[in-house]
């Protein structure tokens, strides 16, 4: 995973299990990568994969089972749908209609 500078890096991170479940490759159940395991994967500092984790946990996307692991929560794919869509909506765009804009592109043009 390659990082912006954009966007912190515990977002980014949560984003990339997001998309995990979105795209089916980690479904409700599944066990994911402990903070250690994906922090090493990652090259990023466990802490900054803690935060990551406790986002999708506040958001009830993941669940913690004390000294087993992090698990997919039930119901995880429809909420990880529901966030992705109004984050797309408020943030992304905005950003895309407005580079368009500066382009000279009408969007009418590309959306039916």
């Amino acid at each position: 995973m390659e990082f912006n500078q954009n966007k912190p890096i515990y977002l980014q991170i949560a984003d990339g299990i997001l998309e995990k479940i979105l795209s089916s490759e980690l479904k409700e159940g599944d066990r994911i990568l402990s903070v250690r395991e994906l922090g090493a994967e990652l090259g990023v500092n466990p802490n900054t994969v803690m935060r990551s984790y406790e986002k999708l946990t506040l958001d009830g996307i993941i669940y913690n089972q004390r000294g087993i692991g992090y698990f997919v929560a039930d119901g995880a794919r429809s909420a990880a749908l529901k966030n992705s869509r109004a984050d797309f909506l408020e943030n992304e765009l905005p950003q895309i209609l407005r580079r368009m804009e500066l382009l000279g592109l009408d969007p009418k043009d590309y959306f039916k």
